[in-house]
């Protein structure tokens, strides 16, 4: 397991903003928050498998519901991995574009992030299109900068190019924790989040739950060093 350093900077924007990025917990029960930028800026999930859907629940844990979403869905991302299911969201306040191509989908995208009504902006593209290069995604980062809202590259079935994505993770579903009254059901959700870049901080890997609206480390399979007591509360 990593060690997140703790007072470390991110670059956006040309310029030097103070990140405090927490240091992992040395022991359970000690306070752990998932790494995230100082300020918005748009950061980059990659699906460890082009189907695991894992990464909605991942990133849909740290969004408001204030304010609406914009949700952008290129073609094939569509036809491959299925199209969002608003009903199954904790907030129906939703936009969803489904958009023709790489290219149309990184438009809409860029147009909803200079709109500061809305919450942030979530793009999926399935890939490597040539539309999605280092000068797009460096577009989106500089937006999302000036105007502040958030927004998220899911990177379907692609691989790691050059990008001016602030933070770049990779996510994969993990087992669930087990329920606390029903040991046969599943309990909370888990993921494998590893995070591969971030500007100005380390790279790290968690096994990471969801529970009472926070996240913590759990025990990966065969760690017997967290087996006992199961997750390091956040």
């Amino acid at each position: 397991m990593s060690r997140v350093a703790r007072g470390l900077s991110l670059v956006a924007g040309g310029g030097s903003r103070a990140a405090k990025i927490d240091q992992l917990p040395r022991g359970l029960g000690e306070r752990w928050h998932i790494p995230t930028p100082p300020t918005p800026t748009l950061s980059e999930l990659f699906a460890a498998h082009p189907r695991d859907g894992g990464w909605a629940g991942f990133l849909l844990a740290q969004l408001g519901s204030d304010k609406p979403l914009l949700w952008v869905q290129d073609r094939m991302a569509i036809l491959e991995s299925g199209r969002i299911h608003p009903p199954g969201l904790s907030s129906q306040n939703l936009i969803h574009v489904e958009a023709r191509d790489a290219k149309d989908a990184l438009w809409a995208m860029e147009e909803g992030i200079r709109c500061a009504a809305l919450s942030c902006v979530i793009g999926e593209i399935w890939g490597d299109p040539k539309a999605l290069d280092f000068t797009a995604t460096r577009r989106l980062a500089v937006a999302s900068e000036r105007s502040g809202v958030a927004a998220f590259l899911i990177r379907l079935g692609g691989h790691a190019n050059l990008s001016g994505a602030r933070m770049r993770w990779r996510i994969g579903s993990a087992p669930s924790l087990i329920d606390a009254f029903d040991p046969r059901a599943p309990g909370s959700p888990a993921w494998d989040a590893e995070l591969f870049r971030a500007r100005g901080s380390p790279p790290g890997r968690w096994t990471l739950a969801h529970e009472a609206d926070r996240f913590h480390l759990v025990a990966a399979s065969g760690d017997r060093a967290l087996g006992e007591n199961r997750r390091l509360f956040a």
